[in-house]
């Protein structure tokens, strides 16, 4: 279902039961496991939430887990790759299509990418994956790393 999202989603980088009080700790955790695994450079935070400000990306799904899909630009990357985060919680994220709405989000990816075109093929993979509400309940209710690889190989 989403070979190309496991080419770049690091095993070490998905976080299950993410408690966070809002999307910034979360776009956070997130910064910091890439940085730890080396993907990023310590720029990459505050430019995920620089961006985050300006150009929302709470994507709408019409059910009770939405995702985010945070990222920012290649310079602050250093190699390709996602982090992924289910939350305990669902916490808020500005809306990409209506900045004014805040969704409740339980799933987020994070995306380092270092080629604006990957960028655009990982947006719609992620998209794909996310489209049915299944997967979106299997990711929430996923109790292992293993249990999400499987998931989504």
């Amino acid at each position: 279902m989403a070979k190309a999202l496991m080419n770049y989603l690091d095993p070490g980088a998905i976080i299950l039961g993410v408690e966070a009080g809002n999307d910034q700790d979360v776009i956070r955790i997130l910064s910091d496991r890439l940085h730890s695994l080396g993907y990023v450079k310590p720029s990459f935070a505050a430019a995920v939430l620089a961006r985050e400000a300006a150009l929302p990306t709470g994507l709408p799904l019409g059910l009770d887990n939405n995702v985010a899909i945070p990222h920012t630009d290649p310079e602050h990357v250093l190699k390709p790759g996602l982090a992924m985060a289910t939350l305990c919680r669902p916490v808020a994220f500005c809306n990409m299509e209506d900045p004014e709405e805040r969704l409740q989000v339980s799933v987020v990816f994070l995306m380092a990418l270092n080629d604006k075109d990957q960028q655009i093929e990982m947006l719609q993979e992620i998209a794909l994956t996310i489209q049915s509400a299944d997967t979106i309940t299997a990711l929430m209710q996923s109790n292992s790393v293993e249990d999400v690889t499987r998931l989504l190989a």
